[in-house]
This record gives structure tokens, C-alpha cells and sequence, in this order.
């Protein structure tokens, strides 16, 4: 499974898509923003969120299913600071699944691949489809399938990101 690209975590050697989709969604929304103003800087902001778009976009579709949600052992990696053409530790995979779930994880990837189909609508608009539509995929998973990712992956996520909290249903008005 290719889950090259995307931004690794705090300068070390794993990548938790809980901050990169937060991250993301944040990027977008000032580059929709404040674009006009960026001048030239406007095209690094844009292959910036595609960076990150690309990865997220191969974490949601990769395997039907699963959204892959982390990269790499938190525990080990997390003591490892070295360039990543350099890594020669084991690539951990982590991912939520119907059985596994992460509604708060999924929806914030989904706040960031829809956010970022605003930044590309213009410029790219296949790529903002593709972007959007994968967008609502990966949020309709987050609500049928409601849980926290920390309750759901425990040490791979605990104690870096975990849900304080605690993840709430919101309550159905009939």
C-alpha cells in the first residue's frame, strides 16, 4: 500500500491524520480567506494543501471499508528524529473501520478534503470533485459508523491524541 506524502508529526517520524487533516482544513480556509492577498505565494499555499490532499485522499480510498488514519509506531518514532529517506523502522499502519470506528478523525478529513475542493474549484475543478466527493464519502463513514479513534486504537494514539473528552452522539430530536 503506497501512504507516501502527507506531513509527518512534530518534526519526527510518524504521521497522525488527526493534526495533518486539522492542519489542512486550516490551510485551506486562509487560503480561501486571504488568497488575493498571497500574490505569487498563492501557487506554494495550493501545492502545500495538495501535499496534504493527496495523502488524505489515498487514506480514504485506498480500501473500501477503512480510512487510514496514522503512519508509523507513536511510541518509537516519536524518539526518532532522522530524515524520512533514512527510516528503517517498521511502518506501522493504522486505520478505523466499521469495527474500529473514529467519527472524529473521519470527520475532520472530511473538513479538510471539502475545505480544500474550495481552494482548487477554480483552479483545478476535477481535482476539487474528486476532493469533494470523497469529502462526503468519508463523512457519511464518520456518522454511521460513531465512535472515538482514541477509544477505538488505544496506544497507537494515546497519549498523544486522545479524547479527553469523550465522544458524544448527538442526540436525535424526533
Amino acid at each position: 500500500m503506497d501512504l507516501s506524502g502527507g506531513y509527518y508529526d512534530a518534526g519526527d517520524n510518524v504521521k497522525f491524520n488527526f493534526p495533518m487533516a486539522y492542519t489542512t482544513t486550516m490551510l485551506s480556509w486562509g487560503t480561501i480567506e486571504f488568497g488575493k492577498r498571497m500574490g505569487p505565494q498563492i501557487k506554494e499555499a495550493r501545492d502545500a494543501i495538495r501535499w496534504a490532499t493527496d495523502y488524505l485522499l489515498k487514506c480514504a480510498t485506498s480500501t473500501p471499508g477503512r480510512l487510514y488514519v496514522g503512519v508509523g509506531d507513536p511510541n518509537v518514532d516519536h524518539e526518532c528524529w532522522e530524515r524520512p529517506e533514512d527510516m528503517d523502522t517498521v511502518r506501522t499502519v493504522y486505520w478505523v473501520s466499521p469495527n474500529k470506528p473514529g467519527s472524529d478523525v473521519a470527520a475532520e478529513t472530511a473538513a479538510a478534503l471539502a475545505a480544500a475542493s474550495i481552494v482548487f474549484r477554480r483552479v483545478d475543478p476535477t481535482y476539487s470533485k474528486k476532493l469533494l466527493r470523497t469529502a462526503q464519502q468519508v463523512y457519511h463513514f464518520a456518522l454511521q459508523y460513531q465512535g472515538s479513534y482514541s477509544d477505538s486504537l488505544g496506544s497507537a494514539v494515546c497519549p498523544f491524541y486522545c479524547s479527553y473528552s469523550g465522544f458524544k452522539v448527538k442526540p436525535s430530536y424526533s
